[in-house]
């Protein structure tokens, strides 16, 4: 601080006492004018300085607050917490963290701003780190307000940004620490976990405010529509469609003040409404995507709001709107898929059947990682055209995803539709080829050569079912069936080898005396008159009920 003159000391004392009585009174407004004029006074003074900065702070100023320190170049490394607080106010987060970075030995309270500041830019790995060494190295009264932020960076990091981290094992003794464990839980997909906890949060909100004469109705429904928001998404998540449905429109029917609670539980109505209530949605839509909500939402949550808006313009009939907001999606997010087949499907929309198999199978070129969900998607394009070999070729394209047992067996049954056996059998036999070589110890593997045998006996190629059953058989020596079914393949091109495999059948007192006889007397008794009972019932019903069969 600069040095006044001792003749200056009283006038100077006198002031401050004067400036102190204000503040601790929180007449900021009478403290700011004492401080002025320690300011005009004593220009070099940099306490007076500091507590007009603060002054203007404590009025919610933060512009006035700025100016002044940006007027103040030789004062500004006694204000530079202000400065990045002004900032961080002003939603100039950005720059509030180069203010705060530049700080050379920051205090405990610029370390918080900082994580404040890092949480906001969605830096939730240093944020974390900085709290938890903020934690260890204080004793305070702050402790359960860090213990809450530290819960919410631990949730943001596994519900954004995917990370396991281990349970941190906070007491859940308030509604945001229960709120922010359930976050956790969401991020871990614990769903049913997530509801309980939620449900606790709910109740302990309402128990906090109960007793509090200056909290109003309003103040406590706003608290709990964030809980409550949160508690939808997850009875969505669970499919409970119409109890999440009710939640989302009691909370916006409340009209909250938090623009990104109603951005969100619109967006949401929005995916439950899917291609209905059209109109509702276009309204639910535009509360999603004010101009409100920059700072209110998570770019995640933007980007999510983003592709339901373009689902929208597809699902009623907004092409153009849909292409456009689809190309500044993949400009924005060129390694996600949602927008490029969303462009996709408004081509087929629009009878341009060979643009979005352009645009499919540039994607897939560029995103071999995405090639799974890009090659499916093109190969119902072409069966919904009828070119079935098209879309077989597409799945095959798939590299080493194409021996996947549900894509194998969607080859098979296309090729099956086409009456192309050969086909269909090369599918089964070059997959298990695959697996023997790639993953022989996969439990796919039995399976599939199960699969193979039994298509392989049912058209006609009893020598490939054979081979195929002779393998399984060296996994598998002692499971009987594998063995009558081969005995079975045997028999239609030689029955010497089924004579001599036969011996290896288990005998009828072996089979037998794991047989229940009592069980099996008890099954026929019960299930004897239910099927008697259908055979004398067996004239054709009216009514309804082939359709309860369909």
């Amino acid at each position: 601080m600069a040095q006044n003159s001792e003749k200056d000391a009283p006038a100077l004392s006198s002031r401050f006492a004067e400036l102190n009585k204000f503040a601790q009174n929180q007449e900021f407004a009478k403290a700011l004018k004492v401080a002025n004029r320690i300011v005009h006074e004593f220009p070099k003074n940099e306490t007076g300085f500091q507590c007009k900065v603060v002054c203007l702070i404590k009025l919610d100023k933060f512009e006035d607050a700025l100016t002044q320190i940006n007027k103040n170049k030789d004062l500004i490394s006694s204000v530079a917490f202000e400065k990045a607080y002004c900032e961080y106010r002003l939603n100039r987060t950005q720059e509030a963290l180069s203010t705060l970075r530049k700080i050379p030995q920051p205090d405990t309270r610029a370390k918080e701003l900082l994580s404040q500041v890092l949480y906001r830019l969605e830096e939730y790995q240093e944020c974390y780190d900085l709290y938890r060494d903020v934690i260890k190295n204080s004793e305070d009264d702050y402790e359960e307000e860090r213990q809450t932020n530290l819960s919410a960076v631990i949730a943001s990091l596994q519900l954004w940004e995917r990370k396991n981290i281990d349970n941190p094992g906070l007491e859940e003794n308030s509604y945001e620490l229960c709120y922010n464990m359930a976050c956790y839980l969401i991020g871990r997909e614990d769903y049913k976990g997530a509801e309980q906890k939620l449900k606790k949060a709910e109740a302990y909100c309402k128990e906090s405010f109960e007793d509090d004469p200056d909290v109003t109705e309003e103040e406590i429904e706003e608290e709990l529509g964030i809980i409550r928001v949160q508690l939808a998404f997850v009875l969505q998540k669970l499919g409970k469609n119409e109890e999440a449905l009710q939640i989302y429109n009691q909370v916006l029917k409340n009209r909250p003040d938090d623009v990104g609670l109603l951005a969100v539980a619109s967006n949401n109505i929005v995916t439950l409404n899917k291609d209905q209530s059209v109109f509702d949605s276009k309204k639910k839509m535009k509360l999603a995507t004010g101009d409100n909500l920059k700072q209110k939402l998570t770019s995640r949550q933007k980007c999510s709001i983003n592709v339901n808006q373009c689902l929208l313009h597809l699902y009623t009939n907004q092409g153009e709107q849909c292409h456009n907001l689809a190309a500044q999606l993949k400009k924005q997010y060129p390694d996600m898929a949602a927008p490029v087949l969303i462009e996709a499907a408004q081509f087929v929309k629009e009878k341009k059947a060979e643009q979005a198999q352009k645009l499919l199978n540039d994607y897939a070129a560029t995103h071999p990682d995405k090639a799974l969900t890009t090659k499916l998607v093109m190969a119902q394009l072409y069966l919904t055209q009828g070119h079935v070999y098209e879309a077989c070729e597409s799945l095959k394209a798939l590299g080493d995803l194409r021996y996947k047992p549900g894509v194998v067996s969607a080859l098979v049954a296309l090729y099956l539709n086409q009456e192309d056996k050969e086909a269909a059998s090369e599918v089964l036999v070059q997959t298990v080829s695959w697996y023997n070589k790639n993953q022989p110890k996969s439990s796919s593997l039995p399976m599939l050569m199960r699969a193979n045998a039994d298509f392989q006996l049912k058209n006609g190629s009893p020598q490939q079912a054979a081979k195929m059953l002779e393998e399984l058989r060296k996994k598998k020596p002692d499971d009987p069936r594998i063995l009558a079914q081969l005995i079975s393949a045997y028999s239609q091109f030689d029955p010497e080898k089924a004579k001599l495999a036969s011996k290896d059948l288990p005998s009828v007192e072996e089979i037998a005396q794991d047989i229940d006889v009592d069980q099996l007397e008890t099954s026929f008794s019960t299930l004897g008159p239910k099927y008697m009972k259908k055979k004398t019932d067996a004239a054709p019903s009216p009514g309804p009920a082939g359709d309860m069969v369909v």
